[in-house]
């Protein structure tokens, strides 16, 4: 391939890479993932006649939404043989008005691949039911339909109320510090009554095996972590939102880095998501 027609093909496809990359994440959950589809669709996009499409945006988003349906089929087999809870990557963003937190990416899981692509570029990503049926070659009427079940099924996953992100900030740090205090009374203060824990370590690093729900039950596992912290030294690297939810990345006595993301009703942390899984986290680095 002649170098002036890949530079053509990547000063028109740069600058809608990262809004690509967005569309995949959300589709696939996986950042690696999301880069590699959306460099398919470069390689794509150099091998077409740019010349005759005239709007390379939409093109793309149909090519990276279509490489991603495809890879989501191999990902629901994945996920079934994964080991311990599964979480998605976790994105650290600054910006607190986040389309689609982490609740709601668990909650696209559930959803088929085709329920989850028109969720997403219709009630997420604003596209008309016209294109949203040309991305995902289905006629119009059955993508509203496709995107009204998907609504049904992730409702509950919606926040309720907005968390202000310095509020949200604050009760991440008192968690933080409760945590590898020992403070155990203050830590069981925070947490709601149905609070649940969901620590992914992919069998690669110590991780909760399954789901903890209920505050007696995830009491007895900062307890046991307690007495681990004072042993060994857990650093804080930063507080920030990840996935739209406060929380803070560590380094552990491992080495090797930590997310906590903190959902919040009503002032009260309702679930806990823990990425330990060190292939999940290495874009962090």
């Amino acid at each position: 391939m002649e170098q002036g027609h890949g530079d053509d093909a990547a000063a028109s496809f740069d600058p809608l890479r990262p809004r690509l990359v967005r569309v995949a994440y959300r589709m696939l959950g996986s950042v690696a993932d999301a880069e590699d589809a959306v460099q398919d669709a470069f390689i794509r996009w150099m091998a077409v006649d740019r010349a005759e499409v005239r709007e390379p945006e939409a093109f793309l988003r149909r090519t990276v939404t279509r490489l991603c349906l495809d890879q989501l089929k191999s990902a629901r087999h994945q996920r079934e043989t994964y080991i311990g809870p599964w979480l998605p990557d976790p994105i650290v963003e600054e910006d607190e008005d986040a389309d689609v937190t982490l609740p709601l990416m668990l909650a696209l899981e559930r959803l088929s691949p085709l329920e989850r692509a028109a969720f997403l570029l219709h009630d997420v990503f604003g596209l008309g039911f016209e294109e949203v049926a040309a991305t995902i070659g289905r006629d119009p009427a059955a993508c509203r339909q496709l995107a009204a079940r998907a609504r049904g099924h992730v409702r509950e996953a919606r926040p309720r109320f907005a968390v202000e992100k310095q509020y949200g900030l604050e009760i991440a740090a008192a968690f933080f510090a409760a945590s590898r205090n020992g403070d155990l009374a203050g830590l069981g203060a925070m947490l709601a009554d149905g609070v649940s824990l969901h620590a992914d370590g992919g069998g690669k690093r110590p991780a909760a095996a399954r789901l903890i729900v209920g505050v007696a039950e995830v009491m007895q596992v900062h307890k046991a972590l307690a007495a681990l912290f004072r042993r060994h030294r857990s650093d804080l690297v930063r507080l920030t939102l990840i996935n739209g939810l406060p929380g803070f990345i560590t380094r552990e006595a491992d080495g090797e880095l930590q997310t906590t993301a903190l959902e919040i009703e009503d002032g009260k942390i309702a679930a806990i998501y823990v990425m330990r899984n060190p292939d999940k986290l290495k874009h962090l680095h």
